[in-house]
This record gives structure tokens, sequence and C-alpha cells, in this order.
């Protein structure tokens, strides 16, 4: 199977079904990454940055507790940049067998920006597999909380 999988991880219900099949693979590692979208900030006056910096980074470790809590054998990653390009290039640096993601229904700013799924499906240089939301696990939506 795969030796090093991905799965990036926001804390919604997709990502935490892209997690449990993660699991299903066998993979000897399983690297969560949260990225925090700097796309954010372009349009925000320079003294809200740090403020809107600050719970989106809450909000990444949040969805990296949750992912610990659900296997304590992840191995939580933290960045910041577009998420889909950050998703590529911690795969290829880091030598990711393959990639985990949960899709879902795409809010208003995946529509405006683009779904990061489709960006890494397209982009991505190793397997991707997708997982939609409704497979998510029993357990996990409450190791969240």
């Amino acid at each position: 199977m795969y030796d090093d999988v991905l799965v990036p991880t926001d804390g919604s219900a997709a990502a935490a079904a892209a997690l449990a099949a993660a699991t299903d693979l066998a993979a000897v590692r399983i690297h969560a990454l949260s990225v925090v979208d700097d796309r954010a900030f372009l349009l925000l006056d320079d003294d809200l940055v740090e403020e809107v910096r600050a719970e989106l980074e809450a909000e990444s470790d949040r969805a990296l507790d949750a992912a610990r809590a659900f296997d304590p054998a992840v191995e939580p990653v933290r960045r910041e940049g577009d998420p889909a390009e950050e998703i590529i290039a911690y795969a290829d640096e880091t030598g990711i067998d393959a990639i985990v993601l949960g899709v879902g229904d795409p809010g208003y700013e995946e529509r405006l920006l683009g779904r990061v799924s489709e960006r890494v499906i397209d982009s991505a240089a190793v397997p991707v597999l997708t997982v939609p939301a409704s497979e998510e696990p029993e357990g996990l939506m409450d190791a969240r909380r």
C-alpha cells in the first residue's frame, strides 16, 4: 500500500471522512495538513490582519487536534498560503505517496475561488483519493468539539 499519506484537514466533515479513509489504506504515516489560507488577508485592512490570522490559526489548531484525537499517530502540520498550492508543495517536499481529500458541497468561497480538491487533483504528482463527506465515521465529530 502507501507508506506516507497526506490528509489535508480543515476540521470539516469532509476532512474527517478523508482521515478515516486514510487510516484504512494501511499507511505507515498519515500527515494531517492544515493550511491557513492567506488569501483571506488580501482585502483586509492592515489592522485586522493579525486578528483574522489568530482566528484562522485557532481553527487550524482545532482541526489538527481533532485529527490527533482520531488517530494519535497522525503527524500534524500547519502551513500558510494558498491551500491547493501548499498541499501539492508539501506532498512533493516530503515524498508523500498518496493524498486523501475530503470533498463536500462547495460554499460561496469555493465557487468564487475554485475548489481546492479540483486544483489538487489536476496538479498532484501522486494518486489522489477523494472521499465524500457523507462517509464520516462516528465519533470524529465529537473529537473536534
